[in-house]
This record gives structure tokens, C-alpha cells and sequence, in this order.
């Protein structure tokens, strides 16, 4: 049953990783391999240890365990196979203590004579050339990460990395059997604090050493698939993007709308293929954005006033606000020199900065916030999580406290031009026109207002700001040393390259993507309810075995 269905279980979303746990399970409860009447029974087994660890104790070699209370009935997770015991995990091994013997992590050099094991990922941290640190095991041992909950199987003598590594040597059992059923408990994730007395009370399901035996290479056999499986998921994975890359790289090297519809054309008979998972609709997606910003997706009309008849509109617009003193004087803007255009445009087009299209600017403020979100009622600062890609959440926000009094010159109001300035270096200065706003939400100083020219479409300049020419601009201009977070000043901002086609032309684009990300949202909508079935068919496959 589990090697008929493995394809489906493959393929299911976390379809491996669930495998890999299902494989455990039916090893720890002994239905992974047949039992054999004539091997030793656990109990005997057990008796053996006790006897082994009580030579060790005398000769002084390890020190005596404290009294474990008996297991009752209640505390059994499952019923065992004949042959097999429930036992306390201290009962079975012994620690190895590192003591002095322990290498600080800015000692580890990349290179030397001795391996260095600690509780970080790697199964082997780096070296050193320090003899008097070397743990020489008695044979193989599981080093556990207090804080980390890694477990290796070390079968060779090294020296251990400082903080949070025990060591455990098994008694008289097969190591790697032992370190598979570690690696099968569920143990509480207690975040960097202390794992070691988690595991500690873990009950351990003991079989006869020869079924030990029996079982590892079990396990070992369907890891090993389960190996073969991920990489061809991720060869799979790799090929597509491939396809997708070259399929969709074909539309935006497009030049004209005829060129377009003829790749599209060609593209379509593959979309079978090409749109099967959620990141090939993405991709799709952002390239209907760059087909929109370029041009090439809804006709030029020569009757449409050019971009530059509407430039000349915006700024003496900009220019009266000024002079009836209800925006300041912005400064002045360089045009965009031809080597910084990444494009060519359409007739009638023209290349204009971001704050060439809207009269003025501004950030809101950063006041030390409850870390809640607001209650009905309340006052609220946006998070800039708020801003993102085509979508505004106004539940992204921390409650203002009720010493500070509100300014309700920043709050958002219906129709507002957004734009995150810090985030990700995947998000940062992503842009939302909100629609209707929801009362008593106030700016951050990290999300700015864009006061867009009345001679504007606002939903074109978001398109605009969202697609990968302003994305560009962006991650080349952003500051910040944290890979994880980066910000852009409001001038950066402001200088962002805009494509600026004739305004009439602005709402054909809007109106086109509009409809074709409907599209791209119930491609979206039908593959998910896809991937939910086969996972729920993979999960009652997993249960049926189980």
C-alpha cells in the first residue's frame, strides 16, 4: 500500500517531509518489518543494559542514574509488538560529558586535523588542530542540540562545539535504530531555550537488537527513495522554471503588439504545462504588468493627447497648487537620460519620475505603539506589512496608546496612494491604491501618501511602481545592512522612472489588466482547491497505512 501510493504522497504539498514521518512512525511501532518468534525479546534485552551500565558504574567509567519511576499504562502512546518494551530513554544510554573539552564556535577553522561536531545543522562544523580537546567515543554515539533539537548519528573521534552539545551513547543496541527513533519524536519546539529534558522524557520503544537491525535497514532503504524522490521533485521543479523563464521571456522580449501576438500565440499551446503551480501564475502575472508598462498590451489610439501634452497639464497644476500656498515648492527633477531608460516606448509615450506625476509627498510617524492591533473604536498606526503588491490590510496594524492623541492629518483615506518604503528587499516600495479606507488608521513614518495629479490615473502609476523596471530602481537604491530588511527614502522614491503613456491610454491598460489578473486569480483559486484534494487524499493514504 505505502509503495503504490508513494507517487501521490510525493507529489502533495510537504509530501516528502510527510513520507519521512509516516516511514518513522511504522518503524517505531514495529510495522515496518516482520517480527521473528526466535529472536531475543526486548526484556532480556533490557536486563543486559542494566547489567552493562552497572559494570560501568563500578569501574567508574559513568556515574549512576537517578530512580526512574515504573511507566504505567496510561502514559503508553501505543500498543507494542510481542517481543517489544516500553522503557524510560534514560534507562538505554549513557552521557559522554564534554566537560572542559569543548571548542569555542570562533575557534572552528575550515581546515585541520580533528572534526568538530556541534548542535548547529552541519553535521560537521568545521576542525581544529587542538589534540587535548579529542573526544575518543567507545563506539557510535548521537550528539543532540540542547537548543536546537539536531540530532547526528557520529561514528568517529571529534571534538565537541561549545553550548548545548550532549552526547549519548546507546548500550548494547543498535546506534543507528536509536538514533531514528530520537529523530521520531515529536518533541516541543521551546524555541533556543533548553531541549535535553524534553528528550529526556521521551518513552522509548525498545525491540530485540536482531529487529533493530531488520528495521534500520528498512528505514534506511525508503530514506533513500524518499532522497531519489525530492530530487527529481526538485529536478522537476528546476525544469519547469526553465520552461516558464523561456515561455514568458518570449513575450516580453516582444517588441511590437503584432510580435506579441504572435509569441502569445506560440506560448499558449504550452500553457498546459506552464501553468500548473501557483509561482508559474505568478510569474505570469508580473508579466502581463511588464506587457502593460511597455505598451504592448492594449492598442495605441493617435487620437489620444500624447504623454507630453499631459506633462505640461500636471505641472501647471502643480504649479497653481503652489501658488495658492496648499503644497510646498518641489524641487526639480532631472529627465530621464536615454542609457537609464530600460526600455523603448510607444509613440506618444514619455519617460517622466515618479514625482513628475504626483503634486507632493509625505510620511506619517512612529509612535511607541501597543503590539496589538487596534480595538473596535481605537486608533491605529499601519505596519508596513499593510502595503503590499495590489492589496492594502488594513488589520496590519498596532493599537495607539491612550496617552498619545491621534493626528488625523494621516489618516488613510478612501483612495490613497501607498507606498511602503521599508521592507523586504523583495517588497520594499511595493504600492496600493486602497479603496474604500477604514476609519481611525493613521500612517506610519514607513508607509508614505502619494498626492497623485488629478490628471493621473493612480491604479496606471501603481501598475507602474509594482512592475520590475521600478523594482530594479529600488533594490539598486535601497539602504539598510540587514538582508532582511531594507528601506528607500521618499527622494529615491520620487525619482523612480514612470512610462507615461496619454492618459485615455492609462485607463485601456488599467481596465485590461484588471480582467486578466481576474484571470490569473481563478488559475490561482483552482490550483490550490487541486492541491487540497491530493493532499487529502495523500493524508487518508498516510492514515490507511498507519
Amino acid at each position: 500500500m505505502l509503495l503504490s501510493n508513494l507517487n501521490l504522497l510525493a507529489t502533495a504539498p510537504g509530501g516528502v517531509a510527510r513520507l519521512r514521518e509516516l516511514i518513522l512512525t511504522l518503524a517505531v511501532q514495529g510495522k515496518l518489518v516482520p517480527q521473528d518468534l526466535k529472536d531475543e525479546p526486548a526484556s532480556e534485552l533490557l536486563k543486559k543494559i542494566r547489567a552493562e551500565k552497572d559494570r560501568l558504574i563500578a569501574e567508574g567509567k559513568i556515574k549512576r542514574d537517578k530512580p526512574l519511576a515504573e511507566i504505567t499504562e496510561e502514559e503508553k502512546p501505543f500498543g507494542l509488538p510481542v517481543g517489544w518494551e516500553w522503557v524510560r530513554l534514560p534507562e538505554i544510554y549513557y552521557s559522554i560529558s564534554p566537560s572542559g573539552n569543548k571548542l569555542l564556535s570562533s575557534a572552528v577553522q575550515p581546515e585541520g586535523k580533528h572534526p568538530v561536531v556541534d548542535q548547529g545543522q552541519r553535521h560537521i562544523a568545521g576542525y581544529t588542530n587542538n589534540d587535548s580537546l579529542l573526544i575518543e567515543i567507545p563506539g557510535p554515539v548521537i550528539v543532540f542540540g540542547d537548543h536546537t533539537k539536531e540530532i547526528k548519528y557520529i561514528d568517529f573521534d571529534f571534538v565537541a562545539g561549545a553550548d548545548g552539545t550532549k552526547i549519548l551513547r546507546p548500550v548494547l543496541q543498535d546506534e543507528r535504530f536509536f538514533t531514528w527513533q530520537l529523530r521520531s519524536f515529536p518533541l516541543e519546539d521551546r524555541g533556543y531555550a533548553r531541549h535535553f529534558k524534553v528528550l529526556n522524557s521521551c518513552l522509548f520503544a525498545l525491540p530485540p537488537v536482531a529487529e533493530q537491525s531488520r528495521i534500520v535497514t528498512r528505514v534506511e532503504e525508503l530514506m533513500r527513495l524518499c532522497d531519489a524522490l525530492e530530487a527529481k521533485g526538485q529536478l522537476e521543479a528546476t525544469q519547469h522554471a526553465q520552461l516558464v523563464n523561456t515561455l514568458l521571456g518570449t513575450l516580453t522580449e516582444s517588441e511590437t503588439p503584432a510580435q506579441l501576438a504572435d509569441n502569445w500565440h506560440r506560448s499558449a499551446t504550452h500553457f498546459d504545462l506552464l501553468l500548473d503551480r501557483p509561482d508559474a501564475v505568478d510569474a505570469l502575472e508580473q508579466t502581463i504588468l511588464q506587457l502593460a508598462v511597455r505598451g504592448l498590451l492594449v492598442p495605441q489610439d493617435p487620437q489620444d493627447e500624447p504623454a507630453s501634452g499631459l506633462l505640461k497639464k500636471i505641472r501647471a497644476e502643480k504649479d497653481k497648487l503652489i501658488a495658492e500656498g496648499k503644497i510646498k515648492r518641489d524641487k526639480p527633477l532631472s529627465s530621464i537620460a536615454e542609457d537609464e531608460q530600460p526600455f523603448a516606448l510607444p509613440v506618444a509615450w514619455e519617460w517622466t519620475r515618479m514625482g513628475d506625476a504626483v503634486n507632493s509627498s509625505e510620511a506619517g510617524w512612529s509612535p511607541t505603539c501597543i503590539g496589538s492591533p487596534r480595538r473596535s473604536g481605537h486608533w491605529g498606526v499601519l505596519k508596513v506589512s499593510a502595503v503590499s503588491w495590489g492589496a492594502f490590510d488594513a488589520n496590519a496594524n498596532k493599537e495607539l496608546p491612550a496617552d498619545l492623541a491621534p493626528r488625523p492629518e494621516y489618516e488613510v483615506q478612501d483612495g490613497d496612494f501607498l507606498l511602503s518604503r521599508a521592507n523586504t528587499e523583495e517588497l520594499v516600495a511595493r504600492s496600493v491604491v486602497v479603496g474604500k479606507a477604514e476609519p481611525l488608521l493613521m500612517l506610519s513614518d514607513k508607509i508614505i501618501r502619494l498626492d497623485v495629479s488629478s490628471l493621473m490615473n493612480r491604479d496606471f502609476l501603481n501598475l507602474c511602481n509594482n512592475a520590475n523596471h521600478a523594482r530594479a530602481h529600488y533594490i539598486a537604491n535601497a539602504s539598510g545592512t540587514s538582508s532582511s530588511m531594507k528601506n528607500v527614502s521618499r527622494e529615491v522614491v520620487l525619482r523612480t522612472p514612470v512610462p507615461l503613456p496619454p492618459l485615455a491610454e492609462q485607463s485601456r491598460i488599467v481596465t485590461r489588466v484588471t480582467q486578466l489578473r481576474r484571470l490569473c486569480a481563478d488559475l490561482h483559486q483552482r490550483l490550490t482547491a487541486s492541491q487540497s484534494t491530493q493532499a487529502h487524499l495523500a493524508e487518508a493514504l498516510v492514515e490507511n497505512v498507519a
